[in-house]
């Protein structure tokens, strides 16, 4: 099975420059894409033809910000938008699907970069996500959880983690939350397997930074310990252009 998560930065202007070509052409069993900044309706009816048995949306209430969308090649067993958490679910952030085996979030986790009250609204989505994790590991369901994290988890994965320690994305407080998941029972899975691997997902548009080499790890699959088993490998495909961040891939047994 295939699960591939990006972050493309505005769907409408991902479709035109026909980036999700190359999604389809990996077809991939489930597409979680982030920010997408756009309602269904505002595509075109060509635009909305899409190449899978089903598309979940959820926008966020705000026009042109935000919002998730999961593209899915067979049905699920369940499906829910949102945490149950108003206050978040506002902003179209969340997806939940349930396939044989496993519950799927796709999440566009909030940015902390425009102030403390962001920060503390980012650290406070992480805190209700954990506890609704808690909650369906103690009753017996593995998770994994894609999407744009907007937090580099350690040194490794951003080129400048000194420069960065008080920029939000590196703070040590959001980098505790991504930690505190990995001590409530989930693995990063591409660290996992990659111990020692420098890639990134994400690179700023300014200062030539992707050819520069001078990007973040903020895209990850957070894999419960006990789905690890069925994981055959993480692939960052830093090489597909169509967005500040690049595709990352999840290939499970």
């Amino acid at each position: 099975m295939k699960i591939i998560t990006w972050n493309v930065n505005g769907l409408r202007a991902a479709l035109g420059k026909q980036a999700l070509d190359w999604v389809w052409e990996r077809e991939p069993d489930v597409l979680c894409l982030q920010e997408i900044k756009a309602r269904p309706e505002q595509l075109t009816e060509e635009q909305r033809t899409f190449p899978v048995h089903e598309v979940i949306w959820n926008p966020a209430e705000r026009a042109g910000y935000s919002g998730v969308a999961t593209f899915l090649r067979s049905p699920v067993l369940e499906k829910q938008t949102g945490m149950d958490a108003p206050r978040f679910d506002v902003e179209g952030r969340v997806i939940q699907t349930v396939h044989p085996g496993f519950r799927l979030f796709n999440i566009y986790f909030p940015n902390g970069g425009r102030g403390e009250d962001r920060v503390a609204y980012k650290l406070d989505f992480y805190a209700h996500l954990l506890d609704l994790c808690d909650a369906l590991h103690a009753r017996g369901e593995k998770i994994v959880i894609t999407g744009d994290f907007n937090t580099a988890h350690q040194p490794i994965d951003l080129k400048n983690p000194k420069e960065n320690e008080k920029i939000s994305g590196f703070m040590p407080e959001e980098r505790a939350w991504v930690q505190k998941f990995l001590d409530h029972g989930f693995v990063d899975a591409y660290r996992r397997l990659y111990p020692e691997k420098v890639e990134y997902t994400w690179w700023t548009y300014r200062l030539n930074a992707r050819a520069r080499g001078i990007g973040w790890r903020l895209d990850y699959f957070l894999v419960s310990e006990a789905l690890m088993p069925q994981v055959r490998d993480v692939v960052i495909h830093a090489d597909v252009q169509g967005s500040d961040h690049c595709p990352v891939e999840l290939i499970l047994d």
